[in-house]
């Protein structure tokens, strides 16, 4: 017997419709009420010698391009079509049943399978156009499935333990590299988890793959990296990157608790949650990666959430912390599964009768000006930006526009912006990390000098406006390292301008070392 009779007689057996065979995976029946996961899995060399046996050598040439291949053979069991693709380093056959039919020679150049098997290839092979983003042979999508299978089918014991003991540990982010072993960030710092070899590419990217979604496994193979939440229940959710480098896979899984950050807690200073109580206007919440801007903005939301009747709508990539209705209503959409991108769900969310919109990334020329004329007509409208200071923000969005549009967007600005936090995280004395603000407020100062194209005065503005709660990085550094929360050290290394910190630390007394 051959070996690929024994899933072409599974298929007449069972009256399925299709049998989906994937590298190390388990074997999937596809029915018209849904999938059914067989427990046998099928090795990666099986499902490439079940191919040899039956595909024309040309279309397997085609196949190791890149390219998806289609074919049919005829069978004593019927009539058979398969469809190919290498995905993700391994390979995914589709074998669907067309309905019974005699034999048949094989055309010139087809391979027949073995004679023992009375399989013969019938149809003239031909390539397959590649599909359409998120239409790519559906064979992973299987949104009918029932609830017990896709919870099977979307986790890796092998993942779960690593994050089990990085949240054990404390840890904020696991790192996993090809020919690495696993790495953790603990306090800000990168640590090697004890016990673990070198990580095997193919392995580790077969276990990726099994918890990412569908549209984000498509989203891998196209760009090579790709983002999604996921979750653990009872332990934490995560937010979690994908992608290739030079040695093969890789991804970042960054723990976001279930549990919603508490102001008081993070340390959010009280003229930044007034800013929660505007019924209109932009606050923008910047910092570089991993300087705690989602918590903070998270922190802000659940603040309204608690203290406000309004609705909330929030546009995410992915969503990080998840929003339970408390006084608001709140609508948390993610872009890819809930909408295209930022600018067609803000666009969207001005016919959705909001009242606080947060976008979590501000990534273009588009979202950014419908986000400030959003703020304009009446809403309040939370977003990010990967900016180290709050003078650096407003210059950065003005550079965004073209020249003939730039004066227009300064006015726009000016009335519209009430509050700028740029933020970073610093090492605490004693173990954990506490969060450094700049802190620039809307005022008819600052309106002015926006307006007339001199934000290198806001630094001077944020120092002689302490008593309005603003504040410069610097100098709410140089405050942490007076409450002994921060190490001198540690405060020169996370300032934009170091060598005014050090004055500043010089004059205070502390010296760093």
């Amino acid at each position: 017997m051959s070996r690929i009779e024994t899933f072409l007689r599974s298929l007449e057996k069972f009256g399925a419709q299709a049998l989906i065979l994937q590298s190390n995976q388990n074997v999937i029946l596809r029915f018209p009420t849904g999938d059914r996961h067989a427990s046998q899995q099928t090795p990666h060399q099986l499902v490439v010698q079940i191919l040899q046996e039956v595909a024309p050598a040309d279309l397997m040439t085609k196949l190791e391009g890149g390219n998806p291949v289609r074919f049919e053979i005829q069978h004593a069991a019927g009539r058979f079509q398969l469809t190919a693709q290498i995905r993700g380093g391994g390979m995914t056959v589709m074998i669907e049943q067309l309905g019974a039919a005699g034999a048949a020679a094989v055309p010139p150049g087809a391979r027949a399978a073995p004679a023992a098997s009375a399989a013969t290839v019938m149809a003239a092979a031909a390539e397959v156009a590649p599909a359409a983003p998120g239409e790519e042979m559906a064979i992973e999508r299987t949104a009918y499935e029932p609830v017990a299978t896709r919870a099977e089918a979307g986790t890796s014991n092998f993942l779960d333990n690593l994050l089990r003991q990085m949240k054990a540990q404390g840890c904020s982010d696991l790192h996993l590299a090809t020919g690495a072993p696993p790495i953790v960030r603990l306090h800000g710092d990168m640590t090697p988890m004890p016990g673990h070899a070198p990580l095997d590419g193919e392995h580790l990217l077969r276990e990726l793959l099994a918890i990412a979604p569908p549209e984000n496994r498509d989203e891998f193979e196209t760009r090579n990296d790709t983002d999604f939440a996921y979750a653990i229940p009872g332990v934490s959710r995560f937010r979690a990157n994908l992608f290739r480098d030079r040695k093969g896979p890789g991804a970042v899984l960054r723990a976001i608790p279930f549990e919603m950050p508490d102001v008081k807690k993070l340390g959010v200073p009280d003229h930044v949650l007034n800013l929660c109580d505007l019924s209109k206007g932009l606050v923008l919440v910047t910092g570089p990666t991993g300087s705690g801007k989602s918590t903070t903005l998270a922190s802000l939301i659940d603040h309204i959430n608690k203290t406000r009747s309004a609705h909330i709508i929030t546009i995410e990539d992915p969503i990080e912390f998840v929003h339970e209705n408390k006084k608001c209503l709140v609508n948390q959409r993610e872009v890819r599964t809930h909408t295209r991108s930022f600018k067609d769900a803000l666009r969207a969310a001005l016919r959705e009768d909001p009242d606080i919109i947060l976008v979590g990334e501000m990534r273009d020329l588009e979202t950014i000006s419908i986000a400030i004329e959003t703020a304009e007509t009446g809403h309040l409208v939370f977003g990010t930006l990967h900016t180290t200071t709050a003078p650096g923000t407003v210059d950065r969005i003005v550079d965004q526009f073209p020249p003939d549009r730039q004066e227009q967007i300064r006015m726009m600005l000016s009335e519209s912006l009430q509050g700028v936090i740029s933020q970073v995280l610093c090492k605490k004395i004693g173990g954990g990390r506490v969060a450094g603000y700049e802190i620039l407020l809307g005022n008819n100062a600052v309106s002015n000098l926006i307006r007339e194209k001199k934000t290198f005065q806001l630094f001077s503005l944020m120092q002689t406006s302490r008593n309005q709660g603003m504040t410069t990085m610097n100098d709410y550094l140089l405050d942490l390292v007076k409450r002994k929360l921060v190490e001198p050290r540690e405060a020169y290394y996370k300032a934009v301008n170091k060598a005014e910190i050090k004055s500043q630390l010089g004059k205070a007394g502390f010296e760093i070392t």
